[in-house]
Parts: structure tokens; C-alpha cells; sequence
């Protein structure tokens, strides 16, 4: 059925019904975001279209005349059908929206995150993303029971029973803080003086400890730790005091070792290194958006060893 011939927009007559509400052409101005004189307008070519006088225009504001009043009447169900309408668009559009539901260890999350997803945001600006944070297994155990789309971890291997893509690399430092021994000497250690030596180790899960253990168990096995902290941030401040030894990303380290906070410990016979993944289930291996993020970081990673 179409609609009958002259018709006012919804636009209009919900001007029409602020002016009502407030008393004042101004201010119903105001709140569509329009000048006064553009609001009187619309309201003059309203009433000539429905060839009704709809407002008393005085020197104090702006009144409905009856007729007026008659016609927000029969607009309010009108316009409450319009807003419903428009939240439902709104919802469908939402419900329509590309998601990604990724997690992410604590160092990729605080120091790659934001450029992967940068990349992501401009080739895919549609696609909403979820992020949680944890260390590398707690990553691992999200992907395998679906609570993520997709991973990002750190470590030595590739997890089991994941698909996995190797992203970049990342270094890891011996550091110390000024007030240790080891800071006054500036003395290479060889990696079995490290592995004796009680260091500060991140929680059991974690792909820094991982990958720290599997080298320095190739040499013996590792000391005591002098603390277990479960977050780089600890490690970090607890190695300033000067109480032990830490190995940490450079990413994590690099101000502090710039700042001279941090003091960076040479090893003479192993490279501490790691490999950034991402991974995912192997019965659902990455598809739009998860394989353009994947892309993404991959390129920027590329970008950064060339640098």
C-alpha cells in the first residue's frame, strides 16, 4: 500500500514535536542541530503543505497552536515506530558485522598488539575485535576449547594439536639492576653460570620461562628461582632493586636499559631467542578476518628485522 499524496517527513514533524516540548523554536533548534531560522522554515513549509496553522510565534517562544497539538498527537506513534525502526537497522547491522575473537600473550598483547591490529583497522575496518590476555598455555587452552578464534604465543615450539605459523622473533636479555654485583663487574656469564645462578622467573605457562628453561636445561639443570612473578612488570621492578638476576624480551627491557635502570648482561656461548606464533585449531584453520590479521603481522614483523 502506498503512502497517501503529501506526506510530511518524519524529520520534520519530530521538530515539529520538540517545539512543542520545549517551548521554543530555538531550542528545538538547538537539539536537531540546526539554526533557527532553517528550523522556522521547515516548520512554515509543514504547515503549508498540510495548509494548517501550527504554531503562535510570540517575542517570549514559540507555542502549538490546537491543530498544532492535534498533529504531534497523531506524529507520536509515527515517530516511536521510526526510532524502533532505526535501533533495529542498527541491531541487524551489528549482528552483520564481521567479529574476531583473538587472545594473546602478555608481551604480544603490550608490545604487537596494537600495530597488528592498526594494520588490521585500516585493510578491514568493519571487523570487530575481542581480545583477552593471558600467558602463552593459558593462550594454547583458549584456542583448543574455542573460546578464541585465533592466538598469538611465544616459546621454543610450535604448541601440540594446534595449527601454528611462525610470525617473528623476538631476543631475550640478561639483565640486572645497578646494585647487583654483576652490574659493577659487566662480566660476560656463559649459560651454565646462568642456569646456577637463582634468577627471576615468570609463572609456570609463561613462553619467556619456556623457552629460558629449555636452553639452560641443555646446560644443567637450572637453580632454584630466587622469586616467581607472574608478570613482566614484577620482573622489571624487582630486578631494579638489584635482588636477582632476570631474562627478558628486549622489548620489555628497553627502556630501562636505556634509561640505565637496567643493566644488560652479555651471554658468551647461547642465543636466547624466541618465536612469535599464531595459532589456531587445526579444524579451523584461519579464514577472513583471522588470515588478513595473521598478514598483518607478519608484514610488520618482516618490516622490523629489516630495520
Amino acid at each position: 500500500m502506498s503512502l497517501p499524496p503529501g506526506m510530511p517527513d518524519l524529520e520534520v514533524l519530530d521538530l515539529l514535536a520538540s517545539v512543542g516540548e520545549l517551548g521554543s523554536l530555538g531550542a528545538a533548534a538547538r537539539r536537531h542541530g540546526i539554526t533557527q531560522p532553517a528550523a522556522s522554515m521547515r516548520i512554515s513549509a509543514l504547515e503549508r503543505r498540510l495548509r494548517l496553522r501550527l504554531l503562535d510565534r510570540g517575542p517570549t517562544g514559540s507555542a502549538l497552536t490546537e491543530p498544532g497539538r492535534a498533529v504531534v498527537d497523531y506524529a507520536r506513534p509515527i515517530l516511536a515506530a521510526a526510532h524502533t525502526f532505526a535501533a533495529g537497522v542498527a541491531a541487524l547491522r551489528a549482528a552483520d558485522r564481521p567479529r574476531l575473537r583473538i587472545a594473546a600473550s602478555k608481551t604480544i598483547a603490550d608490545h604487537r598488539m596494537s600495530h597488528w591490529l592498526t594494520a588490521l583497522r585500516e585493510a578491514r575496518p568493519e571487523v570487530a575485535v575481542a581480545l583477552e590476555v593471558g600467558n602463552s598455555r593459558q593462550v594454547e587452552a583458549w584456542v583448543r576449547a574455542g573460546q578464541a578464534d585465533l592466538g598469538f604465543v611465544e616459546g621454543p615450539h610450535p604448541p601440540a594439536e594446534l595449527g601454528s605459523r611462525v610470525l617473528g622473533a623476538d631476543d631475550l636479555v640478561v639483565v640486572v639492576g645497578i646494585a647487583h654485583p654483576w652490574a659493577r663487574e659487566r662480566v660476560p656469564v656463559t649459560a651454565r653460570e646462568l642456569a646456577g645462578t637463582a634468577l627471576l622467573w615468570r609463572e609456570p605457562g609463561s613462553g619467556t620461562r619456556d623457552t629460558l628453561w629449555e636452553i639452560l636445561g641443555a646446560q644443567t639443570e637450572p637453580a632454584p628461582p630466587a622469586a616467581e612473578l607472574g608478570s613482566a612488570a614484577a620482573i622489571l621492578a624487582t630486578a631494579r632493586t638489584g635482588m636477582a638476576p632476570a631474562v627478558l624480551s628486549r622489548l620489555i627491557a628497553d627502556a630501562d636499559l636505556r634509561s640505565g635502570a637496567l643493566v644488560e648482561i652479555p651471554l658468551t656461548d647461547a642465543v636466547l631467542t624466541r618465536k612469535f606464533r599464531a595459532v589456531w585449531r587445526k579444524q579451523s584453520p584461519p579464514a577472513d578476518p583471522a588470515d588478513v590479521l595473521i598478514r598483518c603481522a607478519e608484514r610488520f614483523e618482516q618490516r622490523r628485522a629489516a630495520d
